[in-house]
């Protein structure tokens, strides 16, 4: 019995299910206000919205597999990609700071699998086979690649604090040569292109003694185009070269991924030696301190922004989904009832490229939206045309109302859970190491300096400052604002970075500075002209002494 049915009337079958349509349209509306967190909008959006669109156009069997309940709850993946010998494994257990099984390492190609590096209450191995039947795992889809495939994957699970919040995938060192592309016996680039849709960092490793990129690693980074927001590079084992040689890989690197990747924008690249052995050239170590410390906190970042970069990756896909569409039904459009099918069907192929170029004039769509057009030739080769479907604008309405309502209100969503879960960050391994303590990155180093110090830094300094102070005219032993400026002004540095000075070396906030104060705006003026950063606020061994007691 429909709602809108009296009890004991027949049901009008047109009148009924009108309002039990209308009824489920403002439910629909209505939804997205009651999603308990951001992966259960997701999925059920997912499931509701676009799922339809895609298995109505057979998009599953031209771009990815359908999405499963673990692809939205799984944790954040790194995935590893480099030549042979790059340091992809050493990197994961300089990462983790323990063995994980399975892990060769060696200068010889050592990792022949896809090692999925995931937590566990266990040390263990979970072979290909079993992982691909697991429904709590988000690999399911991966059995499509075949036996080949699923011998050279593996799950290594282990208790790590690392793990508790990120999976690391490790790859198969990437050779140079036809005959090693010919005998993996399933399609690299493919099983790379899957993994890349699906993980949330993609780190691409160099060795700074060999940046020669090969054929298959050349066709590998141009598999994870779209995907150019997740890569970042690491130029490994830096440690091994001068200076000046290092600047020429550098140059010779970004030249060679400038040629491979077609984006305006320079690529991210970390310079460093990723292992816990000592620097063989130590020259470089403040510049690799650094750069170590920026991917440790690009890859932190990961859990805190898990849920936007789930959201992102729906919105790409449903965009796909849409062109897909326009595609599949244009193919229907033109296709004979009767006679001279397939004489048209290699006509329409060959001439793809302009049924492209009429669907984004007819729909608006920007032409980095459709898919690589020589891979939809050759997926359309093998396809029965007669089965396609026609356009069916009530399922792409689906999909824009999704788009332009419900993603709007998930991202509100999204910036809430980020609110709650402030310090959700990875921990342990590696990532505790330079935390705190004299090790943490400029650990007494710039304003830090004299940190552990009995006297006050500033203090070494404070006769040089003080001959300058008493030729400002000090009054009762203090200086105007505008006596300063003269003097700090000297240093060149914009007014806003003096206007921070002054702020945080006028302690007693009374316009003025004293001796002490003004010794500390000086010392302040040394830190910034010396490239280190000022501190939001006044670390306490800065305090100048006669001022500690009102602290």
């Amino acid at each position: 019995m429909s709602l809108t049915e009296k009890p004991g009337t027949a049901a009008n079958p047109v009148s009924g299910s009108m309002f039990s349509w209308v009824s489920k349209d403002a439910r629909r509306k209505k939804e997205p206000e009651l999603f308990q967190t951001v992966s259960e909008g997701l999925r059920q959006l997912y499931a509701q919205k676009l799922l339809p669109l895609e298995e109505h156009y057979r998009f599953h069997e031209f771009h990815s597999p359908a999405l499963e309940d673990a692809d939205f709850d799984n944790k954040p993946m790194v995935l590893l990609v480099g030549q042979y010998s790059t340091g992809k494994t050493t990197f994961i257990r300089h990462l983790i700071e323990q063995d994980f099984p399975g892990m060769r390492i060696g200068p010889e190609p050592t990792t022949d699998s896809f090692i999925a590096v995931m937590h566990g209450p266990t040390e263990g191995v979970v072979p290909g086979n079993a992982l691909v039947v697991d429904p709590r795992r988000p690999f399911r889809k991966l059995n499509a690649f075949g036996n080949a495939f699923l011998n050279r994957f593996m799950c290594a699970q282990l208790p790590n604090p690392v793990l508790d919040s990120i999976s690391i995938i490790d790859t198969p060192g990437i050779l140079s040569g036809e005959k090693q592309r010919i005998s993996r016996g399933y399609d690299f680039a493919a099983v790379l292109e899957w993994f890349a849709e699906r993980v949330d960092r993609i780190i691409l490793l160099f060795d700074a003694h060999k940046l020669d990129i090969s054929d298959e690693f050349s066709e590998v980074i141009k598999a994870l185009k779209n995907h150019e927001d997740k890569i970042r590079v690491v130029l490994n084992k830096a440690d091994q070269i001068e200076t000046q040689q290092l600047m020429r890989v550098y140059g010779a690197l970004m030249w060679s991924l400038g040629k491979i990747i077609n984006t305006p924008e320079v690529v991210r690249v970390y310079i460093g030696s990723f292992w816990s052995h000592p620097l063989l050239i130590p020259d470089n170590r403040k510049l690799f301190e650094a750069e170590e410390q920026d991917l440790f906190k690009d890859i932190q970042s990961l859990p805190r922004n898990a849920a936007l970069r789930k959201l992102n990756d729906l919105i790409k896909r449903a965009r796909l989904a849409k062109v897909h569409a326009y595609i599949i039904s244009s193919l229907k459009k033109e296709m004979p009832n009767v006679f001279g099918k397939e004489s048209k069907k290699k006509e329409l192929v060959n001439n793809l490229g302009e049924i492209y170029q009429k669907i984004e004039r007819e729909h608006q769509i920007s032409p980095g939206d459709f898919p690589n057009l020589r891979k939809m030739q050759e997926l359309l080769q093998t396809q029965d045309f007669s089965k396609f479907q026609a356009l069916k604008p009530k399922l792409l309405d689906t999909v824009d109302d999704m788009l332009a309502n419900d993603i709007a209100r998930l991202m509100v969503m999204v910036r809430q859970e980020e609110s709650l879960m402030p310090a959700q960050v990875v921990k342990g391994g590696a990532f505790d190491g330079t935390m705190n303590g004299p090790f943490g990155h400029g650990y007494g180093e710039g304003a830090g300096e004299g940190i552990d110090d009995v006297e006050w830094v500033v203090g070494k300094d404070k006769p040089t400052y003080d001959e300058i102070f008493y030729t400002l005219s000090p009054v009762n032993g203090k200086i105007t604002g505008a006596n300063a400026k003269k003097e700090m002004v000297k240093s060149k540095l914009p007014n806003t970075v003096l206007g921070k000075i002054w702020k945080l070396a006028d302690v007693d906030r009374d316009g003025l500075l004293d001796d002490e104060e003004f010794a500390l705006a000086n010392h302040l003026i040394k830190v910034k002209l010396e490239g280190h950063e000022l501190p939001a606020d006044l670390p306490p061994h800065l305090v100048p002494p006669s001022k500690r007691r009102h602290e």
